[in-house]
């Protein structure tokens, strides 16, 4: 797990891409408030530029950019780099945060919005990054124990019985602890590629699902809907 203010490695390394000068001085002095290093970028073209000059660890990345449409630097910067993107937006629409997490964002942010809701999103995002190549996680919170390598369960201690696509919708928003995965990506991945518009398939799923965990959907511990978007596994510490 990354520790942005620990000694003995360096502060990971935030890149900040947006055209208005309060909002970059907000983040510049809130998450170098948090022990990260920051680079600022004031349009999309600066923003490739230092990113390819200087790399980043995460990049924070505003749609509404004044030389280029957020989505087409997004596009372009993952031609070439893998890095994790929270997109900054205040186009509130269900399709514009579908089509920027479908272009490779990894979560996003609608502007106004609260700095804990974005230093968490940053922390969760770090943390996958930071997980081992090649190991299953195991997604712990203390109550809920996801252990991906055994395909286990368990709550308080008790296994769970899960159905197979159950276990496949839980396994998955594991693996993205803390990310949006969005509705199509969660039918393509559990059901296949021609059941991606049969979302009650997966509002019936996680109905069941929710009730095996006593979670409420009113006030969710664990599973998180963004509406009209996918679904969120709340993130706990990746093991």
């Amino acid at each position: 797990m990354t520790d942005p203010t620990s000694t003995a490695t360096p502060p990971a390394r935030i890149l900040v891409i947006d055209d208005e000068p309060q909002i970059r001085r907000f983040l510049d002095i809130s998450l170098r408030a948090q022990g990260y290093a920051v680079a600022l970028a004031a349009s999309g073209t600066d923003g490739l530029e230092r990113l390819a000059t200087d790399g980043a660890d995460l990049v924070i990345l505003d749609l509404g950019l004044p030389d280029r449409d957020g989505h087409e630097v997004l596009r372009e910067l993952r031609g070439w780099s893998a890095v994790p993107v929270i997109l900054l937006t205040v186009r509130a629409g269900e399709n514009e945060k579908v089509s920027g997490l479908d272009a490779g964002a990894n979560d996003y942010v609608t502007k106004p919005f609260g700095v804990q809701e974005l230093m968490a999103r940053v922390r969760a995002l770090l943390r996958a990054q930071a997980a081992p190549a090649g190991m299953e996680p195991v997604y712990d919170d203390g109550t809920l124990r996801i252990d991906l390598a055994h395909r286990e369960v368990t709550l308080a201690g008790t296994p769970i019985a899960l159905t197979r696509k159950e276990y496949a919708v839980l396994a998955l928003l594991a693996r993205h602890a803390g990310r949006v995965v969005t509705q199509p990506q969660i039918l393509r991945e559990v059901w296949g590629p021609t059941h991606v518009e049969d979302t009650h398939y997966l509002r019936i799923l996680v109905g069941k699902l929710r009730h095996k965990l006593g979670d409420d959907p009113a006030s969710p511990r664990w599973i998180q809907t963004e509406p009209g978007v996918g679904l969120r596994l709340i993130s706990a510490p990746v093991s």
